[in-house]
């Protein structure tokens, strides 16, 4: 049964939120503060985000967020950018909408300027002199985790910018259309009933083809690493979808036990491609 107005008002609230158990002891953080960055547009209000600093020494690692289709920046800071700052790094969730005027683009299509937030927050990032500009990551969750792949792909996003991102993570995202030729190492997370976004695309993907002719030789690119887990759908780290709601004809539900595994792959992955071994020479 379709879910009435208000539900999906506050499915859409609820949708950019991840969930997990912690993976290690949290470390002191500051407050998230809004911080404002490059605008795309020059009648409207600056980008904005919420940056959190963990209160360590030295410069720490960092990680881009980039929310749904449902925006709610504030809530996805709530949620994964807390989670990831008690972890020590510098999070910024990026409000790509609000500046822009844009409500949703979940029926809509995202517009194509915003396949250039993630390097605008990226180059306000290096310029902080607490963040170590070799080890900032970007992380989406089903636009943004497109809107992600997107930005580490061989390509012309990827040319846009100077500064590069040193990894890629992605929970639920579009594949289909992608080469897979990534420049950083990209981790996915997705769920194998999830009728939104399909894994077997992500897996055409990361063999190197998929349903669109789009292919590439095998081993092209930086290897991309692809978690399926089997009972999952569309938004399973999300607790407001304990009760299964259908949106826009798609089934969405929170999975516990595959949003604590991949809290923890995230934790794992971070730590690999931005912790203190991940440093350069």
């Amino acid at each position: 049964m379709r879910i009435r107005a208000s539900r999906a008002a506050a499915f859409a609230a609820a949708l950019v939120a991840g969930a997990a158990a912690a993976c290690a002891a949290a470390l002191p953080q500051s407050p998230a503060r809004v911080v404002e960055f490059e605008s795309p547009l020059a009648s409207n209000p600056p980008l904005q985000g919420y940056l959190r600093q963990p209160n360590s020494a030295g410069l720490s690692p960092a990680v881009v967020l980039l929310h749904s289709c449902n925006g709610n920046w504030a809530r996805l800071d709530e949620r994964w950018g807390r989670k990831i700052a008690d972890w020590g790094y510098v999070t910024l969730t990026v409000d790509s909408f609000g500046p822009r005027g844009i409500k949703h683009t979940c029926n809509s299509g995202a517009p194509v300027d915003l396949a250039f937030d993630a390097y605008r927050a990226l180059n306000f990032l290096v310029r902080q002199p607490f963040v170590d500009p070799g080890r900032i990551a970007v992380l989406g969750f089903s636009q943004g985790g497109w809107l992600a792949l997107a930005s580490v792909e061989h390509g012309a996003i990827e040319k846009t910018s100077r500064n590069k991102f040193r990894a890629a993570i992605a929970f639920y995202p579009r594949c289909l259309g992608s080469k897979g030729n990534m420049t950083v190492p990209t981790l996915i997370l997705i769920g194998e009933r999830d009728d939104w976004a399909l894994a077997q695309e992500c897996r055409n993907m990361v063999d190197g083809r998929d349903d669109w002719g789009i292919s590439r030789t095998r081993g092209e690119g930086v290897a991309v690493r692809l978690i399926v887990y089997p009972d999952a759908r569309h938004g399973f780290d999300v607790p407001g979808l304990r009760t299964p709601v259908e949106f826009l004809g798609h089934q969405l539900e929170y999975n516990p036990s595959a949003a604590d595994q991949a809290s923890d792959a995230l934790y794992e992955f971070l730590s690999d491609q931005l912790g203190e071994k991940a440093k350069a020479p």
